[in-house]
């Protein structure tokens, strides 16, 4: 039974079909640390098999403490269905070697997570995936750079360094008439920006971040929206449309809706082919931390955005610092689209940079004392990083500003603390540049 839920921070707390545990009546979601389950039967151990029947049979691909986190963020994300993995790292691999095979292209706005572009730039590469670029400050890059090859638009709602707000409805528009399903990674925007609303196919996050919240797991989350059209172009999609030799002859986009009920032959086949073969699998223990963070997570946005908006506004007339970077600090088209699609909050992420360059941009990150020099957003804590000397240090000058890093750039993540306390500390390591 669906949960009678609609506020995120009520779906939080009950989203879902979980209430109590039936057997022992324990309020808190158990922890199913198992690797296997009871079958009733051999018939029954064979419907599970064939894809009959839907259950539990190893953890590998299903657990009952991921299916509550699973239901939760369903509801949050106004989705249908959900398949929580390993990483958020491994959410982005997963969403694209789900639609692509060898001699495929996928079509990805400039503005992404480093992390995301070595996926992209070398492993996909090495497995014949082609990914192209466009500039999400024109929608219609995406279709420009659309062949009979492509599988699907990705992108990142809230992509740092640039923090530019993705073309999400825009770009969503362009790709239903071509039957090219848009995948965003909302780990930047959980609550404040619904991404199926604007008709993004699949939404994933880095639980790790804003949605866990604490800094101690890790791990990600795919989330169908249920509302594609496969069928509009079954030539595009091979993998939902041709038999599966490894069930036997299935046909995912057939066996779903008649197994289910429902339009999710995305996220089934996610789970039962690419989760079983590849094992991107998060530990019930680490889905049992996530709905912890889950259940305060609105109510934490609301303060990290709150105190985010607090810092702009000081870091702007700050004498050391020559620009700052922020979701509604950009041009008249971004800052629309930050209108549009961020509701209740504008992020958490600040990028500065500083007039003394590279030397400066260290010494600011030496001198914090409030702030934690880790390579993470999302945290309860505020955290600062240096790229130019840390993760974008391998790239080329050339390439490094191609992504938006300069040599004084900050990337910051406000947290939760109290605002004055946060701009104490930016404050008296700016004097000691």
């Amino acid at each position: 039974m669906k949960s009678v839920a609609r506020n995120p921070e009520t779906i939080g707390i009950h989203g879902g079909s979980f209430r109590k545990d039936e057997i022992h009546k324990s309020v808190a979601v158990p922890i199913h640390q198992t690797t296997s389950y009871q079958f009733y039967s051999t018939e029954n151990a064979s419907n599970l098999f064939s894809l009959k029947e839907f259950g539990n049979i190893y953890t590998r691909i299903m657990n009952p403490t991921n299916n509550i986190l699973e239901e939760r963020i369903t509801e949050l994300e106004d989705g249908v269905s959900s398949l929580s993995v390993s990483s958020g790292q491994s959410a982005s691999a997963i969403s694209i070697q789900n639609l692509c095979n060898t001699g495929d292209n996928i079509v990805s706005s400039t503005d992404l997570y480093g992390g995301t572009l070595n996926l992209f730039n070398n492993t996909l590469k090495s497995m014949g995936i082609e990914v192209r670029y466009a500039d999400p400050s024109d929608p219609k890059n995406f279709e420009r750079l659309t062949d009979e090859k492509t599988k699907l638009y990705y992108a990142e709602t809230l992509p740092n360094p640039s923090l530019r707000v993705f073309p999400i409805e825009e770009v969503a528009t362009i790709g239903k008439d071509l039957c090219v399903p848009l995948i965003i990674d909302n780990t930047s925007c959980p609550v404040i920006c619904k991404p199926i609303k604007y008709g993004a196919t699949i939404v994933i996050h880095s639980l790790t971040k804003f949605i866990g919240g604490h800094g101690n797991s890790i791990g990600g989350i795919l989330i169908d929206s249920g509302k594609f059209n496969w069928s509009v172009n079954k030539n595009r999609h091979p993998n939902i449309w041709m038999p599966d030799q490894s069930y036997h002859g299935a046909i995912w986009g057939e066996v779903v809706p008649k197994l289910l009920g429902i339009n999710i032959p995305f996220i089934i086949r996610a789970r039962v082919v690419l989760l079983r073969d590849l094992g991107y699998t998060l530990s019930p223990f680490n889905a049992f931390q996530f709905i912890q963070g889950l259940e305060t997570l609105a109510l934490r946005i609301k303060q990290h955005c709150k105190n985010a908006n607090i810092v702009k506004n000081f870091l702007q007339s700050h004498k050391k610092v020559q620009k700052v970077i922020f979701s509604t600090n950009q041009n008249k088209f971004f800052n629309n689209l930050s209108k549009k699609y961020l509701k209740g909050g504008k992020g958490s992420l600040i990028g500065i940079e500083l007039k003394g360059g590279l030397e400066a941009g260290k010494k600011f990150i030496n001198n914090l004392k409030l702030f934690y020099h880790v390579a993470n957003i999302g945290d309860v804590r505020s955290l600062a990083i240096h790229p130019a000397s840390t993760t974008h240090s391998q790239l080329s000058n050339k390439d490094m500003l191609k992504a938006g890093v300069t040599p004084g750039y900050v990337r910051l993540s406000i947290g939760i603390e109290h605002s004055e306390d946060i701009i104490n500390d930016i404050e008296q390591a700016l004097e000691k540049i």
